[in-house]
């Protein structure tokens, strides 16, 4: 159990925080800090943000009546802190393990967290609603959406700002922790434009209307607030959040506990008569722990470690799906100079680093922002370039209409890259790529390819870009089994699946053939070598390859069909709607996920538990098969 000194330990409520003198939060922080440093170290996790919001999070429970007042933490790994302080203490050595605590805000877990949050951007809309709900049912309450600087950057955050600021009887505040820095570093004219509110005259005028605020005394209120409106009217223009109808505070230290906390409960009283309340406060991600400090992005999401140690170089090993992407799009762009790469701020995340390194003037990371990514991509595919677009299958999922409208509808050519297919482990069902195969195999237009190993991937990657329309590469995360990638650009046949295993004793006992699609081809022949099955890597799940299909339908007894996606909608659906279309009946079963989310823990431990280990695939085999 990980060591607790003598004022954490007496906490497992925000009841329990406010009964603290106030002189003794920084203890409280410095100890909260080094038990986070600790435990993610122990468990892997989210580090670097969650160093950076200790005293924010002390701060906000201990001025707001949690769990009645709402508090949103927006993407969710900011949120350790909120955690701890909220009676989920001991449950940390079980963080993103399998029945362990989530790495995110869930509200099965805790009545605290008032909105699960993994995706960026969503806190301050699920907030608004939350005030709103209460302003209808007559309660009163106060709502904190609590939105980090890169979340800033997607258009999500903008469509709740400008709900939000018509009416000023919603008693919200939205609370901008800028770090200087989302997971990779920030990019756009808002990143520029809050850098010049922290340093130029802006921060200056409403630094000195903020000093008032810290001091006035309630009778003084108004007055105050319109000292300040004509300071800043005098000095600089009014803040973009101000426009949207906010009153604006800040930047404040938000590692000072006292100045967070006058702040805040000057702002909880302000908003419940004034409406929607805007602080920036500013963090240091990492802080408190100098590795994290100097290096925030190697810390944003470590695994194990020793924390006085630091981080050790990764042993040399098979590459990734992730590095094999990185590799390809280098070398591709090497020989065709309409290449452009395209993240929605997932540079490292998505292996485009060596790219932007060599590749500046065609490379563009377009912040949080997947909708405008992909019609982005559009626009440059319109010009006779050829886009290629680095995403997170999760991720595409916010851009699907602009997928459909922008996209296959003009039938345009772009590649997407799409990263975490499949399970991702530890990061749970907000992160596991598992409905891709379903909303991409109904667009027209699409091509859509399952790469079995890393070889595959690379041949898949530059098949994609040949294609003159929509073309989809989906791998997982981490790497996997067979051959590793080749340093050649080769286009393999659209649409044709290739035999990998043959019976070999074809009068015994049923003759069954497994039909995969992507890396779990493997798991499938270790089944088959106890079965003795034919096993099918289709590689493509649009357009089938139905000559295949229907050949392994006429010589075999059973069809089953293995994929890392959801059955609903996915490659063993189309592979059924072909059987159907030529009036084809053979016994079948699909293996894949079931229609529920996948949780969080152990990759290994998870495909044991929905059955794609080879042990369970073999045992679902025999048993629906009756052998």
């Amino acid at each position: 159990m990980l060591q607790v000194t003598k004022v954490l330990h007496t906490i497992n409520s925000s009841q329990e925080l406010k009964q603290l003198e106030q002189s003794e939060l920084p203890q409280l922080a410095d100890e909260l800090r080094e038990f986070i440093l600790q435990s993610v170290a122990g468990t892997g996790g989210h580090l670097s943000s969650n160093l950076g919001t200790v005293e924010l999070a002390i701060a906000l429970h201990y001025v707001f009546n949690t769990p009645d007042d709402r508090i949103v933490w927006d993407v969710g790994h900011q949120s350790y802190a909120h955690k701890i302080l909220t009676g989920r203490r001991e449950g940390m050595p079980t963080l993103r393990q399998f029945g362990g605590l989530s790495g995110f805000p869930k509200r099965s877990e805790s009545q605290y967290d008032a909105f699960g949050t993994a995706h960026s951007s969503t806190s301050i809309s699920a907030a608004l609603g939350m005030a709103v709900a209460s302003k209808v049912k007559g309660e009163k309450r106060n709502v904190v959406a609590v939105i980090g600087d890169g979340s800033m950057s997607a258009g999500m955050a903008y469509e709740g700002l400008n709900n939000a600021g018509v009416d000023k009887s919603i008693p919200l505040i939205v609370i901008l922790n800028d770090n200087e820095m989302s997971i990779s570093p920030a990019v756009g004219a808002l990143n520029r434009y809050l850098a010049k509110l922290i340093s130029g005259s802006i921060y200056g005028a409403t630094k000195k209307g903020l000093d008032k605020m810290l001091s006035y005394t309630p009778p003084l209120r108004e007055f105050a607030k319109r000292l300040e409106g004509h300071a800043k009217g005098m000095i600089g223009p009014a803040t973009i959040f101000e426009e949207f109808g906010f009153d604006y505070y800040g930047p404040i230290d938000g590692h000072n506990l006292d100045d967070l906390i006058v702040t805040l409960s000057n702002l909880k009283k302000i908003a419940q008569t004034d409406g929607p309340q805007f602080l920036h406060v500013v963090t240091k991600k990492g802080k408190g722990y100098e590795r994290a400090e100097l290096n925030p992005i190697a810390y944003h999401g470590p695994g194990k470690f020793n924390p006085s140690e630091g981080l050790k170089p990764s042993a040399p090993g098979k590459k990734t799906y992730t590095e094999v992407f990185g590799e390809w799009l280098c070398d591709m762009a090497r020989q065709d100079e309409r290449l452009i790469g395209i993240t929605p701020a997932m540079r490292e995340g998505s292996g485009l680093v060596q790219f932007e390194q060599q590749f500046p003037k065609r490379y563009f990371d377009v912040g949080i922002a997947e909708q405008h990514a992909v019609t982005f991509a559009a626009g440059i595919a319109c010009e006779d370039l050829k886009p290629v677009v680095a995403i997170y299958s999760t991720f595409l999922q916010r851009g699907y209409d602009q997928l459909i409208h922008d996209v296959t509808l003009q039938n345009l050519p772009i590649v997407f890259a799409i990263d975490r297919a499949g399970m991702v482990g530890a990061d749970g069902a907000t992160h596991a790529g598992v409905f891709d195969v379903a909303f991409l195999r109904c667009l027209p237009n699409v091509v859509l390819m399952t790469p079995s190993n890393q070889a595959d991937c690379r041949n898949m990657l530059t098949t994609a870009f040949s294609i003159n329309g929509p073309s989809v590469v989906r791998y997982p995360r981490g790497s996997g089994l067979g051959p590793e990638a080749s340093q050649t650009l080769e286009v393999i046949l659209v649409g044709k699946g290739v035999k990998v295993r043959e019976i070999k004793h074809p009068a015994a006992g049923k003759k069954i053939a497994f039909v995969c699609f992507g890396p779990l081809l493997y798991s499938a022949l270790e089944a088959a070598e106890e079965l003795d099955a034919t096993v099918v890597d289709m590689r493509f799940v649009k357009p089938l390859d139905e000559k295949l299909l229907l050949d392994l339908a006429q010589n075999h007894d059973a069809l089953v069909f293995i994929e890392d996606s959801a059955i609903q909608g996915g490659a063993g659906s189309a592979c059924l709607e072909a059987l159907s279309a030529h009036h084809i009946q053979i016994p079948t079963l699909q293996i894949g996920l079931p229609d529920e989310y996948v949780e969080h823990g152990d990759i290994n431990v998870l495909l044991d538990l929905y059955g794609l280990s080879p042990k369970k695939i073999l045992a679902k085999v025999r048993e629906h098969f009756q052998i």
